[in-house]
């Protein structure tokens, strides 16, 4: 009996992405944008030595194959990340044209998405008018506040005084295809809002928008203001099923860790585990030992992204990516004979680009459970297929099994 383990290291991305040239941050192109070979490259120069120093120290990925998947895919130099690889490992290319946590997640899931996300300008105000007083009327205020594009911790700490006086919530987007609302635990109240990205969603959906986030802080203007973990994203539902479904439907057991329940609107999930990246490390460790045969684990570790590529920090992505080496390590020293884990992204964000957007570049994919050697160049559709060749299940989408 045999279990798969898909794992989702949000951003870490490898470059060499064909088409990113049609892919901006600002006015500049993403040729040339690669998340990994980057931070390796700046680790060895001494350029990241915040809380760490020296060479990027992968071990496990490398061995895995991660600096040869990141050659492959870019032909990039990867100081530090040399190593013979042991685990099966390539790089896969994304179709969707969207460089997005949902774009990523539903192809590497076998469902390339089927239209063109609508995405606010880059103006202020972003919103038009209706919506903005759709919003109000949900919140049930007068107005709201923001109204723009604005990194999430910046627009907090601008706004995040205002916000408690008034008590209007504040609304901001991105380069990628959201709605995202910031509102203060308490003040404000968690629930109230949780209530009003609810009720919002069916709307923007409707445009093609594909999520409405809350995005949960709690502080003071004296003290400072801090995002928890509270996040929920209100994602559009998918047009067909995905891998989920497959084994859900052949009757195995799916259970979902951090996003990945908000980026399905949990269709084909079973349980669901969220919280920090440490403790969804523990949730893995924990399912490692529990999950029964036939299971899929989905998870996405996001803290890669949200706390240090779309702030450009280098030294706390190498951080951040050298925990998760000593972490997963452990993890595979568990897994138990016909058990599967494959390690892959679901886009870049390079922290050495200029901007503060996603990077078009592809994937690694690194597995373990089945020998060593390399597949190659494929696709993120490919991943759901494998993953359900793996199970014995019946593949639905258009990828094709690299196993």
């Amino acid at each position: 009996m045999k279990r798969a383990f898909l794992v989702v290291m949000d951003s870490v991305g490898i470059g060499g992405a064909p088409d990113a040239d049609l892919f901006f941050n600002g006015d500049l192109p993403d040729t040339g944008a690669n998340t990994v070979a980057h931070i390796a490259q700046a680790c060895a120069d001494g350029q990241a030595e915040e809380g760490r120093s020296g060479p990027l120290n992968l071990p496990v990925l490398d061995g895995l194959g991660l600096g040869a998947a990141v050659r492959l895919a870019s032909g990039d130099d990867t100081p530090g990340l040399e190593a013979t690889p042991t685990g099966l490992w390539g790089c896969a290319r994304e179709h969707s044209r969207g460089k997005d946590t949902p774009s990523g997640h539903w192809e590497l899931a076998g469902l390339p998405v089927p239209w063109d996300w609508h995405y606010f300008p880059d103006t202020v105000p972003a919103f038009p008018d209706d919506l903005s007083r759709a919003a109000a009327e949900a919140a049930g205020t007068e107005g709201i506040l923001g109204n723009c594009h604005a990194p999430g911790t910046a627009i907090i700490e601008r706004l995040g005084a205002e916000h408690m006086s008034t008590g209007w919530p504040i609304c901001y987007t991105s380069a990628d295809s959201v709605f995202q609302i910031a509102a203060h635990e308490e003040s404000f109240g968690l629930d109230r809002l949780l209530a009003m990205c609810k009720a919002l969603a069916p709307r923007l959906h409707g445009m093609k928008v594909g999520r409405v986030i809350a995005r949960p802080f709690v502080g003071s203007p004296e003290r400072g203001f801090t995002r928890t973990t509270n996040r929920k994203d209100f994602a559009i539902l998918p047009p067909a099923p995905v891998l989920t479904n497959w084994v859900q439907d052949a009757g195995g057991r799916v259970h979902a860790i951090g996003k990945i329940g908000d980026i399905f609107s949990m269709q084909g999930i079973d349980t669901l585990s969220k919280g920090s990246d440490a403790e969804l490390m523990r949730h893995l460790s924990a399912l490692v030992d529990g999950a029964g045969d036939g299971s899929l684990i989905f998870a996405n570790f996001v803290e890669f992204d949200t706390n240090f590529g779309h702030r450009r920090d280098i030294s706390g992505y190498a951080r951040a990516l050298e925990w998760f080496d000593r972490e997963i390590g452990e993890i595979l020293k568990k897994l138990r004979p016909g058990d599967l884990l494959l390690l892959t992204a679901d886009h870049g964000n390079d922290p050495s680009w200029r901007g503060t957007d996603h990077t078009r570049e592809q994937a690694p994919v690194l597995i373990a459970g089945t020998g060593a050697g390399e597949i190659g160049r494929v696709n993120y559709a490919d991943v759901a297929a494998s993953i359900a060749h793996h199970l014995g299940v019946p593949s639905q989408g258009p990828g094709r099994s690299f196993l």
